[in-house]
Parts: structure tokens; sequence; C-alpha cells
């Protein structure tokens, strides 16, 4: 991607900011040290969302100079993760890193061709009964299955303890690539713009549905059983690659995309803070699943806050939740034509949706906003809709009195930082979320 198109990624609003100085009186009490010292030291401000609960989050801010790297391709930033295990250490990004730079025909399986899959897996010469995990090895299923495992090795990149990962200027970032934060503690990830991976090998179920459907792969990042996680001014976009432009095969879109952000099995005590996350369907997901065997490891856990994000041009999951305890306050929600939901309560959950504002298009109702997967109480004060105040819960129940929801989550956030007034917010964050926006 040119340099041109990629900064048309980075910036969602043609927004400017003008000077350090007015950025840092936007995010003041978002990180423990001046802006003038090296950002990329600095750490989590105490009483900042559950990130800052117990030890807090440091990242590599303890690194010596041996553990600081400058990267500024795939392999160069895969091995600066590797090297020293998990003392600390930061890694400076530079520049647009693409994960997958060669293309998808760089990673296809020997023999794999999709209009050979296409042929055999058809509704009209496959039927809808069977799925393909019996396919043999030598299989159009067998070898997209070996062309997945090949992209599975290559995007994927792990990420050790008490890491920071930080981009250096404006257009620093990674295209296609899978960050995961996976069994960890102590990692911040800061001023990055990610473009979510494109699945090259998506799978057919032909079960799934009354009419089969695509299968993707690949979460942008990853929060998996790890804790002390800090996201903080990353942009999070489908980019050059939308749904929008996706093909259909068998009636069906190809979808390439899963998730922007999942925090997931056991993950606790994350803050996500000035990202903007936009043009996707299924944002981000926290508990994966309602299953009693997931649940165990997910009870008492999954607690999360974000603030001050911008979640413009969403599909859903902005975020859906299980189990987990989330405070979600001060965030701006800019919807279009193809909005489903921004809040997804599920199984357990215990939200606290406050002080956000909300931007909806002419048709498109505030009952929306909440969607009922389970029942499970939240408390959802002092948001507003369009400009005005706007009871969250009572106008859902009025729209939806199929699926109402209760008020009172159970329990009062604590670890905040200041909360500005909800009218001021869609000023506050436009101005101030995303990549390229701190010094």
């Amino acid at each position: 991607m040119n340099t041109q198109v990629w900064h048309a990624h980075v910036m969602t609003k043609a927004l400017a900011v003008v000077g350090c100085a007015a950025l840092v009186l936007t995010v003041t009490g978002t990180t423990a040290q001046a802006r003038a010292h090296d950002t990329a030291r600095e750490t989590l401000a105490a009483g900042d969302g559950w990130a800052s609960y117990g030890t807090g989050t440091t990242g590599g801010a303890a690194a010596d100079a041996a553990h600081v790297h400058t990267v500024t391709d795939w392999a160069g930033f895969k091995a600066a993760l590797a090297a020293g295990g998990s003392a600390p250490k930061i890694i400076k990004v530079k520049g647009a890193i693409d994960a997958v730079s060669e293309g998808c025909d760089s990673l296809a399986a020997p023999g794999y061709d999709f209009d050979a899959y296409l042929a055999k897996y058809s509704p009209e010469a496959w039927g809808l009964d069977t799925d393909l995990s019996a396919e043999p090895d030598d299989s159009p299923e067998g070898l997209r299955r070996a062309s997945a495992a090949q992209q599975d090795q290559t995007i994927k990149a792990n990420v050790p303890a008490n890491t920071t990962i930080i981009g250096i200027g404006r257009d620093a970032g990674f295209k296609g690539a899978s960050l995961q934060i996976k069994g960890v503690d102590n990692v911040i990830v800061r001023n990055l713009t990610f473009e979510s991976p494109v699945d090259c090998f998506p799978q057919w179920d032909p079960t799934d549905g009354d009419k089969g459907n695509w299968n993707s792969e690949y979460d942008t990042a990853v929060v998996y059983g790890s804790s002390h996680v800090w996201l903080d001014h990353n942009t999070f976009t489908d980019g050059s690659h939308p749904d929008s432009a996706a093909p259909t095969y068998f009636g069906m879109l190809y979808q390439q995309h899963d998730g922007e952000l999942d925090i997931v099995r056991g993950a606790n005590h994350v803050t996500a803070s000035w990202n903007v996350f936009t043009e996707h369907d299924k944002t981000i997901l926290i508990g994966n699943s309602d299953s009693e065997s997931t649940a165990a490891g997910d009870r008492g856990k999954l607690k999360v806050t974000f603030h001050h994000n911008l979640f413009s041009n969403l599909v859903e999951r902005a975020p859906r939740v299980r189990f987990g305890q989330v405070d979600s306050y001060n965030n701006h929600f800019v919807a279009n034509g193809d909005y489903g939901y921004s809040f997804g309560i599920g199984k357990e959950s215990q939200l606290v949706a406050e002080h956000n504002a909300f931007t909806l298009p002419a048709g498109i109702s505030a009952a929306k906003v909440l969607k009922r997967w389970n029942v499970s109480p939240l408390t959802a004060a002092d948001n507003y809709v369009n400009g005005k105040p706007t009871d969250l819960i009572a106008v859902h129940n009025a729209e939806i009195p199929a699926e109402t929801l209760e008020s009172g989550a159970g329990w009062t956030p604590t670890l905040r930082t200041k909360v500005d007034p909800t009218k001021k917010v869609p000023a506050i964050v436009d101005r101030g979320a995303g990549a390229g926006r701190i010094c």
C-alpha cells in the first residue's frame, strides 16, 4: 500500500491535531509521565481502568538498551519479540509493516486451487447436510487446511510478557498481522494502525445455518488468558479490504475477516483507551463461549475498561460481553446504515455503560444500541444519542419488549481517570483518538 492510501486508513476523520501541547491537554491522566519523556517508556497511570489494578501495567518501561529494538519489517518484528524472552523490552515500529507482503498465493499449499474447491463443495454438488471435516488431506478441503496452516504460522506474532510495542510517528503499523497476547502479563500496545488480516483461505461449512456459510480466522489482536494489557491510541480498520468489496460464493458473503480485538479465555485487567475501531463487522468479543467448560475459567475475570475510544462505521460487537465486569465510558459511537448494535449483553455479563455519546443516522433507533443475548442486568446512565440524554435501557425495552433488559450491573467502577461531560465527548474523542495522535 502506498503512503497516501495508508494515511487515509490511519485517520478516520480529517481532523488536525495542532501540536503536541493540544493533545497533552486532551489526554491528561492517561499516562504516568509527562510527554517530555520518551513515550516508549510511558506506563499506565494509577487508576486508569482495569489494567491499572494491582501491579498495574508498565510493559517494557524498565528495558535496558540491549532490549530496545526498532523494526521496519515483519521478520525483524518477530525476531525482536523473541529476543530476550520475558525480560522487559521495547519494540519501536517504524513505517507500515506487511505480514503478507508477497500476497495470498505465496501461502497456498502446492496443488491448492480455489476453482476446484468451489466446484466440489457447491451446494448443488455437495449438498448442505455434511460438513468437510472428514475430507482427506489431498482433497480441495485438505489442501485448503494446509494453506490455512501456513498462513497461521506466518501472520501470527506472539507477544511476550513485559513488552511495549509502540509506533514511531504517524504512519506506523501492521497490515495482515494477528497480534497474539497469549498467557502473559504486562503488555502495552500503542500508536499503531492495524489493517485487519485477510483470511486467504476461508472454509465453507455447508451445515452452518440453512444455507451454509463461509467462516474465517485471524483476529487483529487477541488477548487470551493474559493480564495487565493496555491498548492505547491505536487504529483498527479493514482498510483496503472492506467487507463491502468482498464477493459472494454459493449465495453467501465470502467472509475474510474475524474480530478486531478479542479478549477471551480468562484474560483479565485490560484497558483500551483512545483507540479507533472502524469499518468492521464483528468488532470486539469479550468471552468467546457460553459453554460451562469455558465459563469456569472466565467467571471472576474478563475485567475490561474502554474509555475515549471512537467506534465508527461498525456493524456489531463494540463490545459483545460474556461474564466480565466491563466499564465503558466516554466513548463515541458513530453508526452508518449497516449498524446492527453496539453493546451485546451476553451470559453473566456485568456491563456498565455510562457517559457515552452515540451519533446515529436518520432511521436508526436508539433501541438498537443494546442487544440482549442473555438476561444479564446492566448499568446504562448518562448516555447521549444525537446530542440528547437517552435512557438506553428504557428505549430498548419500549421498542423491543420481547428482549427486555434489566437495570443494575451490581458493581460500581472506581478505576477511572477524569470523566468528561458526555456532551463534549464527540469533540474530545474525535480529536484525540487513534494512531498518530501521541507525540
